[in-house]
């Protein structure tokens, strides 16, 4: 018997494009593409709480060290590796469909974020991310002299 490799993201309806169809309804925190090379996404939830945003993402099996989150110019990226276990026992599995390999995450975050206060922690496979929310800075008007 040889050895399938199922990927759930196979289908019609690719994952990029589901994105692009939820993407309507956080018109606050647009997700861009997963980077080209990468070789799975992890499933998220955004959240809008009163002070701040929360993004869960599912992360099983990779160690905090694992992750790397940070934020440049309004953007979030989180990529991490879940490892491969040892390549010896490849040959007894029968179906592999956990998905293993780098993955990469970029978020788009709302001009009421503050960039300087992001916080996150790793529990039961759950990744939290934290980002609270600033007062929005407000337009004021330029009076023209004559």
């Amino acid at each position: 018997m040889s050895m399938i490799s199922y990927n759930p993201y196979r289908s019609s309806l690719r994952g990029a494009d589901l994105n692009r169809l939820f993407n309507g309804l956080f018109p606050r925190m647009e997700e861009e593409e997963t980077a080209a090379g990468y070789d799975w996404s992890p499933a998220v939830d955004i959240k809008e709480e009163g002070n701040c945003y929360a993004i869960h993402a599912d992360v099983p099996g990779i160690k905090p060290e694992d992750i790397d989150i940070s934020v440049e110019d309004g953007v979030l990226t989180i990529r991490g590796e879940r490892k491969f276990d040892n390549e010896e026992d490849k040959d007894s599995y029968k179906r592999i469909e956990r998905a293993r390999g780098t993955f990469f995450r970029r978020f788009n975050l709302p001009d009421t974020a503050d960039q300087n206060k992001v916080t996150a922690k790793c529990k039961d496979g759950v990744l939290k991310v934290v980002i609270e929310k600033q007062d929005k800075v407000l337009p004021r008007k330029i009076t023209i002299h004559s």
